[in-house]
Protein backbone atom coordinates (compact mmCIF):
# COMPACT_ATOMS: atom_id res chain seq x y z
CA UNK A 1 0.00 0.00 0.00
CA UNK A 2 1.47 3.66 -0.99
CA UNK A 3 1.85 5.86 1.61
CA UNK A 4 1.27 8.90 -0.92
CA UNK A 5 -0.72 11.68 0.65
CA UNK A 6 -3.95 12.30 -0.99
CA UNK A 7 -4.38 13.69 -4.44
CA UNK A 8 -6.75 16.38 -3.76
CA UNK A 9 -4.06 19.37 -2.96
CA UNK A 10 -3.82 18.97 -6.92
CA UNK A 11 -7.43 20.83 -7.30
CA UNK A 12 -5.87 24.13 -6.33
CA UNK A 13 -2.62 26.23 -6.25
CA UNK A 14 -1.27 27.49 -3.11
CA UNK A 15 -1.27 31.17 -4.19
CA UNK A 16 -5.23 31.06 -4.91
CA UNK A 17 -7.70 31.56 -1.87
CA UNK A 18 -10.89 29.82 -1.88
CA UNK A 19 -12.58 32.77 -3.30
CA UNK A 20 -10.03 32.79 -6.80
CA UNK A 21 -8.43 35.59 -5.52
CA UNK A 22 -4.58 36.15 -5.24
CA UNK A 23 -2.90 35.10 -1.80
CA UNK A 24 0.30 36.63 -1.41
CA UNK A 25 3.00 34.36 -0.12
CA UNK A 26 5.39 35.51 3.07
CA UNK A 27 8.07 33.23 3.16
CA UNK A 28 10.23 32.58 6.29
CA UNK A 29 13.24 33.69 5.33
CA UNK A 30 15.64 30.58 4.25
CA UNK A 31 18.59 29.46 5.93
CA UNK A 32 21.17 26.49 6.08
CA UNK A 33 23.95 25.00 3.53
CA UNK A 34 22.07 25.13 0.15
CA UNK A 35 21.12 28.50 0.72
CA UNK A 36 24.38 29.48 1.07
CA UNK A 37 25.44 27.87 -1.75
CA UNK A 38 23.08 29.08 -3.82
CA UNK A 39 23.81 32.60 -2.80
CA UNK A 40 27.36 31.89 -4.16
CA UNK A 41 25.90 30.87 -7.38
CA UNK A 42 23.65 33.60 -7.68
CA UNK A 43 25.90 36.64 -7.01
CA UNK A 44 28.20 35.35 -9.60
CA UNK A 45 25.61 34.66 -11.86
CA UNK A 46 24.32 38.72 -11.48
CA UNK A 47 27.91 39.60 -11.72
CA UNK A 48 28.14 38.01 -15.07
CA UNK A 49 24.50 39.36 -15.83
CA UNK A 50 25.48 43.03 -15.18
CA UNK A 51 28.92 43.19 -16.73
CA UNK A 52 28.27 40.91 -20.11
CA UNK A 53 27.04 44.23 -21.61
CA UNK A 54 29.54 46.27 -20.80
CA UNK A 55 32.92 44.33 -21.56
CA UNK A 56 34.22 44.18 -24.83
CA UNK A 57 36.32 41.88 -26.48
CA UNK A 58 38.47 43.45 -29.76
CA UNK A 59 36.09 46.59 -30.03
CA UNK A 60 32.81 44.10 -29.41
CA UNK A 61 30.38 43.85 -26.77
CA UNK A 62 30.59 40.91 -25.50
CA UNK A 63 26.44 40.00 -25.10
CA UNK A 64 23.91 41.55 -27.24
CA UNK A 65 21.15 41.04 -29.26
CA UNK A 66 20.08 43.95 -31.06
CA UNK A 67 17.09 42.51 -32.58
CA UNK A 68 15.74 45.83 -34.36
CA UNK A 69 19.35 46.32 -36.08
CA UNK A 70 19.52 42.66 -36.29
CA UNK A 71 22.83 42.74 -35.00
CA UNK A 72 24.26 40.31 -32.30
CA UNK A 73 27.52 39.65 -30.29
CA UNK A 74 27.66 36.50 -28.54
CA UNK A 75 31.38 35.93 -26.40
CA UNK A 76 32.42 39.07 -27.95
CA UNK A 77 31.97 37.31 -32.13
CA UNK A 78 29.21 39.57 -34.18
CA UNK A 79 26.75 37.27 -35.92
CA UNK A 80 24.76 38.60 -38.85
CA UNK A 81 21.04 38.20 -40.32
CA UNK A 82 22.98 35.81 -42.57
CA UNK A 83 24.40 33.67 -39.38
CA UNK A 84 20.73 33.43 -38.07
CA UNK A 85 20.82 29.50 -38.96
CA UNK A 86 23.44 29.92 -36.25
CA UNK A 87 21.25 31.28 -33.74
CA UNK A 88 18.99 28.70 -34.34
CA UNK A 89 20.76 26.29 -33.66
CA UNK A 90 22.27 27.22 -30.71
CA UNK A 91 18.89 27.83 -29.15
CA UNK A 92 17.78 24.37 -30.20
CA UNK A 93 21.12 23.11 -27.89
CA UNK A 94 19.86 25.40 -25.19
CA UNK A 95 16.67 23.77 -25.53
CA UNK A 96 17.65 20.06 -25.25
CA UNK A 97 20.35 20.95 -22.95
CA UNK A 98 17.38 22.02 -20.41
CA UNK A 99 15.42 19.62 -21.39
CA UNK A 100 18.09 16.60 -20.67
CA UNK A 101 19.01 18.41 -17.36
CA UNK A 102 15.15 18.33 -16.47
CA UNK A 103 14.83 14.72 -17.08
CA UNK A 104 17.91 13.82 -14.93
CA UNK A 105 17.64 16.71 -12.28
CA UNK A 106 14.16 18.05 -12.44
CA UNK A 107 13.79 21.95 -12.05
CA UNK A 108 16.77 22.62 -10.72
CA UNK A 109 17.55 25.49 -13.16
CA UNK A 110 14.65 27.55 -11.87
CA UNK A 111 15.52 27.45 -8.45
CA UNK A 112 19.26 27.92 -9.07
CA UNK A 113 19.76 29.79 -12.78
CA UNK A 114 16.74 31.30 -13.94
CA UNK A 115 16.99 35.32 -13.24
CA UNK A 116 13.71 35.79 -12.01
CA UNK A 117 14.57 33.68 -9.26
CA UNK A 118 17.83 34.99 -8.25
CA UNK A 119 16.39 38.69 -8.50
CA UNK A 120 13.05 37.87 -6.54
CA UNK A 121 15.39 35.65 -4.18
CA UNK A 122 18.35 36.86 -4.06
CA UNK A 123 18.25 40.60 -4.44
CA UNK A 124 14.37 41.93 -3.95
CA UNK A 125 13.32 39.42 -1.03
CA UNK A 126 16.68 40.06 0.81
CA UNK A 127 15.86 43.63 0.98
CA UNK A 128 12.26 42.94 1.67
CA UNK A 129 13.61 40.79 4.90
CA UNK A 130 15.78 43.53 5.99
CA UNK A 131 13.25 46.73 5.81
CA UNK A 132 9.52 44.69 6.68
CA UNK A 133 11.76 41.43 9.18
CA UNK A 134 10.45 37.94 8.35
CA UNK A 135 7.92 35.95 8.10
CA UNK A 136 6.13 37.05 11.23
CA UNK A 137 7.26 40.39 10.96
CA UNK A 138 5.81 40.84 7.19
CA UNK A 139 2.00 38.85 8.34
CA UNK A 140 1.68 41.16 10.98
CA UNK A 141 2.78 44.40 8.75
CA UNK A 142 0.29 43.48 6.20
CA UNK A 143 -3.03 43.36 8.68
CA UNK A 144 -1.94 46.23 10.28
CA UNK A 145 -3.82 49.45 9.28
CA UNK A 146 -1.89 52.33 7.31
CA UNK A 147 -0.26 54.03 10.19
CA UNK A 148 3.16 55.95 9.89
CA UNK A 149 5.24 52.82 10.62
CA UNK A 150 3.69 51.21 7.39
CA UNK A 151 3.58 53.90 5.13
CA UNK A 152 7.13 54.69 6.00
CA UNK A 153 8.29 51.11 5.29
CA UNK A 154 6.12 50.66 1.95
CA UNK A 155 7.65 53.88 1.06
CA UNK A 156 11.05 52.99 1.79
CA UNK A 157 10.75 49.53 0.22
CA UNK A 158 8.95 50.51 -3.09
CA UNK A 159 11.50 53.57 -3.72
CA UNK A 160 14.66 51.32 -3.78
CA UNK A 161 12.48 48.58 -5.52
CA UNK A 162 11.66 50.94 -8.17
CA UNK A 163 15.81 52.12 -8.21
CA UNK A 164 16.49 48.23 -8.59
CA UNK A 165 13.95 48.00 -11.34
CA UNK A 166 15.27 51.26 -13.05
CA UNK A 167 18.92 49.55 -12.72
CA UNK A 168 17.76 46.31 -14.13
CA UNK A 169 16.08 47.91 -17.14
CA UNK A 170 19.03 49.88 -17.87
CA UNK A 171 21.12 46.16 -17.74
CA UNK A 172 18.41 44.74 -20.25
CA UNK A 173 18.41 48.10 -22.96
CA UNK A 174 22.11 47.53 -22.52
CA UNK A 175 21.90 43.81 -24.09
CA UNK A 176 19.57 45.08 -26.47
CA UNK A 177 20.59 48.41 -28.23
CA UNK A 178 24.03 48.34 -26.73
CA UNK A 179 25.84 49.77 -24.25
CA UNK A 180 27.35 52.60 -25.92
CA UNK A 181 24.13 53.56 -27.18
CA UNK A 182 23.15 53.48 -23.62
CA UNK A 183 26.07 55.78 -22.82
CA UNK A 184 24.81 57.87 -25.51
CA UNK A 185 21.47 58.22 -23.68
CA UNK A 186 22.79 59.09 -20.82
CA UNK A 187 24.88 61.86 -21.94
CA UNK A 188 22.72 63.22 -24.49
CA UNK A 189 19.66 62.72 -22.18
CA UNK A 190 15.51 62.04 -22.59
CA UNK A 191 14.96 64.30 -24.51
CA UNK A 192 17.26 63.87 -27.35
CA UNK A 193 16.68 59.87 -26.90
CA UNK A 194 13.16 59.58 -26.29
CA UNK A 195 12.27 56.22 -28.05
CA UNK A 196 15.01 54.99 -26.11
CA UNK A 197 14.29 56.23 -22.59
CA UNK A 198 10.51 55.43 -23.36
CA UNK A 199 11.57 51.99 -23.96
CA UNK A 200 13.93 52.43 -20.55
CA UNK A 201 10.85 53.66 -18.85
CA UNK A 202 9.02 50.36 -20.06
CA UNK A 203 11.09 48.23 -19.07
CA UNK A 204 11.33 49.45 -15.47
CA UNK A 205 7.21 49.28 -15.00
CA UNK A 206 7.70 45.80 -16.27
CA UNK A 207 10.27 44.75 -13.48
CA UNK A 208 8.84 46.84 -11.00
CA UNK A 209 5.62 45.02 -11.64
CA UNK A 210 6.88 41.77 -11.86
CA UNK A 211 8.91 42.27 -8.63
CA UNK A 212 6.74 43.92 -6.90
CA UNK A 213 3.48 42.33 -7.41
CA UNK A 214 3.79 39.53 -9.80
CA UNK A 215 6.34 37.55 -8.60
CA UNK A 216 5.95 33.77 -8.58
CA UNK A 217 2.92 34.10 -10.62
CA UNK A 218 5.67 34.35 -13.25
CA UNK A 219 6.75 30.70 -12.96
CA UNK A 220 3.33 29.58 -12.43
CA UNK A 221 1.53 31.47 -14.82
CA UNK A 222 3.85 33.12 -17.62
CA UNK A 223 7.04 30.84 -17.72
CA UNK A 224 5.82 27.38 -20.17
CA UNK A 225 9.10 25.45 -18.41
CA UNK A 226 6.90 25.05 -15.11
CA UNK A 227 3.66 22.71 -17.48
CA UNK A 228 6.75 20.84 -19.29
CA UNK A 229 7.50 19.50 -16.05
CA UNK A 230 4.69 17.02 -16.47
CA UNK A 231 5.94 15.38 -19.45
CA UNK A 232 9.43 15.65 -19.14
CA UNK A 233 9.57 14.25 -15.33
CA UNK A 234 9.30 10.25 -14.26
CA UNK A 235 9.88 8.27 -11.27
CA UNK A 236 13.67 8.38 -12.20
CA UNK A 237 13.85 12.03 -12.21
CA UNK A 238 15.85 13.31 -9.53
CA UNK A 239 14.17 16.52 -7.76
CA UNK A 240 13.81 17.98 -4.45
CA UNK A 241 11.30 15.46 -2.65
CA UNK A 242 9.99 14.66 0.55
CA UNK A 243 10.80 11.24 1.92
CA UNK A 244 6.95 10.19 2.26
CA UNK A 245 7.86 6.30 2.74
CA UNK A 246 9.98 7.55 6.08
CA UNK A 247 8.05 10.42 6.66
CA UNK A 248 4.53 8.80 6.97
CA UNK A 249 5.28 5.14 8.05
CA UNK A 250 2.80 3.12 9.37
CA UNK A 251 0.26 5.78 12.25
CA UNK A 252 1.33 9.06 9.60
CA UNK A 253 2.17 12.08 10.40
CA UNK A 254 2.29 13.39 14.63
CA UNK A 255 4.04 16.11 16.52
CA UNK A 256 7.18 15.47 18.49
CA UNK A 257 6.83 14.14 21.90
CA UNK A 258 10.16 14.11 23.34
CA UNK A 259 8.98 11.65 26.59
CA UNK A 260 8.16 8.74 23.66
CA UNK A 261 10.28 6.79 22.14
CA UNK A 262 8.85 7.92 18.09
CA UNK A 263 10.68 4.33 16.35
CA UNK A 264 8.16 2.01 19.02
CA UNK A 265 4.94 3.96 18.27
CA UNK A 266 5.23 3.48 14.38
CA UNK A 267 4.95 7.55 13.86
CA UNK A 268 6.78 8.61 10.81
CA UNK A 269 9.35 11.27 10.64
CA UNK A 270 7.23 14.07 9.98
CA UNK A 271 6.59 15.81 12.91
CA UNK A 272 4.20 18.25 11.24
CA UNK A 273 5.81 21.88 12.36
CA UNK A 274 4.64 23.06 8.63
CA UNK A 275 7.92 25.29 8.95
CA UNK A 276 9.05 23.67 5.16
CA UNK A 277 5.14 25.46 3.66
CA UNK A 278 6.50 28.19 5.39
CA UNK A 279 9.96 28.76 3.97
CA UNK A 280 8.65 27.84 0.52
CA UNK A 281 9.01 31.11 -1.67
CA UNK A 282 5.92 29.32 -4.03
CA UNK A 283 3.47 28.55 -1.16
CA UNK A 284 3.23 24.52 -1.48
CA UNK A 285 3.22 21.73 0.76
CA UNK A 286 6.49 19.58 -0.94
CA UNK A 287 4.63 16.67 1.19
CA UNK A 288 1.99 16.93 -0.82
CA UNK A 289 4.88 15.68 -4.13
CA UNK A 290 6.16 16.91 -7.13
CA UNK A 291 3.93 20.19 -8.24
CA UNK A 292 4.49 22.22 -10.80
CA UNK A 293 4.71 25.10 -8.66
CA UNK A 294 8.04 23.75 -7.37
CA UNK A 295 11.29 25.36 -8.35
CA UNK A 296 13.53 23.40 -6.42
CA UNK A 297 14.93 26.11 -4.56
CA UNK A 298 16.17 23.76 -1.72
CA UNK A 299 14.77 26.12 1.15
CA UNK A 300 12.79 23.36 2.06
CA UNK A 301 15.53 20.91 2.42
CA UNK A 302 17.64 23.17 4.94
CA UNK A 303 14.79 24.29 6.68
CA UNK A 304 13.94 20.31 7.59
CA UNK A 305 17.06 19.19 8.13
CA UNK A 306 17.45 22.19 10.85
CA UNK A 307 14.11 20.94 12.62
CA UNK A 308 15.70 16.78 12.44
CA UNK A 309 18.81 18.17 14.04
CA UNK A 310 16.71 19.71 16.85
CA UNK A 311 14.63 16.79 17.13
CA UNK A 312 17.53 14.28 17.23
CA UNK A 313 16.21 12.11 13.99
CA UNK A 314 18.07 11.50 10.75
CA UNK A 315 18.14 14.47 8.22
CA UNK A 316 17.38 14.12 4.66
CA UNK A 317 13.76 13.63 5.55
CA UNK A 318 13.46 16.32 2.42
CA UNK A 319 16.18 16.23 -0.30
CA UNK A 320 17.06 15.33 -3.75
CA UNK A 321 16.37 12.12 -4.61
CA UNK A 322 13.77 10.44 -7.35
CA UNK A 323 10.53 8.65 -6.50
CA UNK A 324 12.07 5.47 -7.22
CA UNK A 325 14.51 6.08 -4.50
CA UNK A 326 11.94 6.55 -1.75
CA UNK A 327 9.44 3.99 -2.60
CA UNK A 328 11.62 1.10 -4.07
CA UNK A 329 15.29 2.18 -3.24
CA UNK A 330 16.54 1.89 -6.59
CA UNK A 331 19.63 3.66 -7.41
CA UNK A 332 19.93 6.53 -10.00
CA UNK A 333 20.30 4.85 -13.53
CA UNK A 334 20.79 6.26 -16.74
CA UNK A 335 17.71 5.83 -18.89
CA UNK A 336 16.93 5.35 -22.21
CA UNK A 337 15.17 8.09 -22.58
CA UNK A 338 18.07 10.13 -20.79
CA UNK A 339 20.82 8.74 -23.39
CA UNK A 340 18.31 9.56 -26.07
CA UNK A 341 18.07 13.51 -25.48
CA UNK A 342 22.25 12.75 -24.75
CA UNK A 343 22.08 11.44 -28.40
CA UNK A 344 20.29 14.16 -29.65
CA UNK A 345 22.17 17.22 -28.09
CA UNK A 346 25.36 15.54 -29.20
CA UNK A 347 24.35 15.45 -32.60
CA UNK A 348 23.38 18.95 -32.27
CA UNK A 349 26.57 20.62 -30.89
CA UNK A 350 28.52 18.65 -33.58
CA UNK A 351 26.35 20.59 -36.50
CA UNK A 352 26.72 24.02 -34.71
CA UNK A 353 30.30 23.59 -33.91
CA UNK A 354 30.85 22.27 -37.46
CA UNK A 355 28.95 25.53 -38.83
CA UNK A 356 31.32 28.16 -36.48
CA UNK A 357 34.34 26.64 -38.34
CA UNK A 358 32.33 26.59 -42.03
CA UNK A 359 31.13 30.24 -41.05
CA UNK A 360 33.27 32.71 -43.48
CA UNK A 361 34.04 36.13 -42.23
CA UNK A 362 32.83 38.00 -45.19
CA UNK A 363 29.30 37.05 -46.80
CA UNK A 364 29.06 37.68 -50.64
CA UNK A 365 25.52 37.59 -52.14
CA UNK A 366 25.74 38.36 -56.21
CA UNK A 367 22.03 38.47 -57.78
CA UNK A 368 20.74 39.20 -61.65
CA UNK A 369 19.23 42.87 -61.63
CA UNK A 370 15.49 41.07 -62.36
CA UNK A 371 13.78 41.97 -65.71
CA UNK A 372 17.19 42.14 -67.07
CA UNK A 373 17.91 40.21 -70.35
CA UNK A 374 21.42 39.65 -71.64
CA UNK A 375 22.97 42.23 -74.34
CA UNK A 376 25.58 41.88 -77.19
CA UNK A 377 28.87 43.60 -76.98
CA UNK A 378 30.07 42.81 -80.30
CA UNK A 379 31.60 38.95 -79.33
CA UNK A 380 30.53 39.13 -76.05
CA UNK A 381 27.67 38.95 -74.04
CA UNK A 382 26.87 41.07 -70.77
CA UNK A 383 24.75 40.62 -67.99
CA UNK A 384 24.07 43.09 -65.18
CA UNK A 385 23.67 42.50 -61.10
CA UNK A 386 23.80 43.65 -57.81
CA UNK A 387 26.37 42.14 -55.14
CA UNK A 388 26.05 43.19 -51.26
CA UNK A 389 28.94 42.42 -48.95
CA UNK A 390 28.64 41.80 -45.27
CA UNK A 391 32.08 42.31 -43.73
CA UNK A 392 31.58 40.47 -40.34
CA UNK A 393 34.89 41.09 -38.94
CA UNK A 394 36.12 43.89 -36.71
CA UNK A 395 39.19 44.77 -39.20
CA UNK A 396 38.67 47.03 -42.46
CA UNK A 397 38.96 45.38 -46.14
CA UNK A 398 40.32 48.20 -48.10
CA UNK A 399 41.18 46.34 -51.70
CA UNK A 400 38.17 44.13 -52.58
CA UNK A 401 37.35 43.46 -55.94
CA UNK A 402 36.12 40.85 -57.92
CA UNK A 403 37.28 37.88 -60.36
CA UNK A 404 35.88 35.09 -62.34
CA UNK A 405 36.55 31.66 -61.36
CA UNK A 406 37.11 28.64 -63.86
CA UNK A 407 35.26 30.80 -66.50
CA UNK A 408 37.00 33.03 -68.73
CA UNK A 409 35.68 36.39 -69.23
CA UNK A 410 35.68 40.36 -67.39
CA UNK A 411 33.89 42.01 -64.30
CA UNK A 412 33.53 45.32 -64.38
CA UNK A 413 32.29 47.35 -61.26
CA UNK A 414 30.19 50.33 -62.03
CA UNK A 415 32.07 52.56 -59.90
CA UNK A 416 35.51 52.12 -58.52
CA UNK A 417 37.18 48.17 -59.36
CA UNK A 418 38.84 48.12 -56.28
CA UNK A 419 36.76 49.63 -53.24
CA UNK A 420 36.72 49.18 -49.16
CA UNK A 421 34.69 47.58 -46.90
CA UNK A 422 34.48 48.62 -43.34
CA UNK A 423 34.69 46.45 -40.25
CA UNK A 424 30.82 45.17 -39.51
CA UNK A 425 30.01 47.15 -42.36
CA UNK A 426 27.97 46.64 -45.94
CA UNK A 427 28.56 47.85 -49.55
CA UNK A 428 26.61 47.26 -52.47
CA UNK A 429 26.37 48.02 -55.85
CA UNK A 430 26.34 46.39 -59.46
CA UNK A 431 28.74 45.34 -62.00
CA UNK A 432 28.71 43.76 -65.15
CA UNK A 433 29.91 39.93 -66.19
CA UNK A 434 31.20 40.26 -70.02
CA UNK A 435 31.87 36.31 -71.51
CA UNK A 436 32.74 35.63 -75.10
CA UNK A 437 29.52 33.83 -76.72
CA UNK A 438 31.72 31.38 -77.78
CA UNK A 439 32.53 29.95 -74.51
CA UNK A 440 28.91 29.63 -73.26
CA UNK A 441 27.84 26.44 -73.42
CA UNK A 442 23.91 26.77 -73.04
CA UNK A 443 21.19 29.28 -72.71
CA UNK A 444 21.99 29.48 -68.85
CA UNK A 445 25.76 28.74 -67.31
CA UNK A 446 26.48 28.88 -63.76
CA UNK A 447 29.71 31.10 -63.11
CA UNK A 448 32.07 31.01 -59.29
CA UNK A 449 32.88 34.88 -58.31
CA UNK A 450 36.25 35.02 -55.79
CA UNK A 451 35.90 37.67 -53.53
CA UNK A 452 39.18 39.20 -53.21
CA UNK A 453 41.09 41.77 -50.82
CA UNK A 454 43.89 42.38 -52.64
CA UNK A 455 45.68 38.97 -53.31
CA UNK A 456 43.92 37.20 -50.50
CA UNK A 457 40.62 34.82 -51.50
CA UNK A 458 38.29 35.70 -48.61
CA UNK A 459 34.84 34.35 -50.00
CA UNK A 460 33.46 32.57 -53.37
CA UNK A 461 30.02 33.08 -54.43
CA UNK A 462 27.90 31.34 -58.07
CA UNK A 463 25.25 33.20 -60.34
CA UNK A 464 23.55 32.26 -63.55
CA UNK A 465 24.79 33.96 -66.79
CA UNK A 466 22.27 34.36 -69.22
CA UNK A 467 23.69 33.90 -73.17
CA UNK A 468 21.48 33.46 -76.17
CA UNK A 469 19.68 29.80 -77.01
CA UNK A 470 22.34 27.62 -78.67
CA UNK A 471 21.21 25.42 -81.24
CA UNK A 472 24.00 22.80 -81.98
Amino acid sequence: MSNLPDEDFRDTIGTIDEGGKRKFIFPKKPSGKFYEYRKIVSYILLAILVANPFIKVNGNQFMMFNVIERRFNIFGFPFWPQDFYLFVISMLVGIVFIILFTVVFGRIFCGWICPQTIFLEMVFRRIEYWIDGDRGAQLRLARQEWNAEKIRKRVIKWTVFFLISFGIANVFLAYLVGSDELFLMVEQGPIKQSSNFIALLIFTSVFYFVFVWFREQVCIIACPYGRLQGVLLDNKSINVAYDFVRGEKEVGRAKFNKKEDRATTGKGDCIDCHQCVHVCPMGIDIRNGTQLECTNCTACIDECDTIMDSVGLPKGLIRYASEDEIEKKAPFKFTARMKGYTAVLIILLGVFVGMLFLRTDVEAIVLRLPGQLFQHKGDKISNVYTYKIVNKTIKDYNDIHFELIDQKGEIKNVGKTHFKVAKEGISQGTLFIEIDEALLESDKTKVKIGVYNGKDLLETTTTNFLGPRSFN
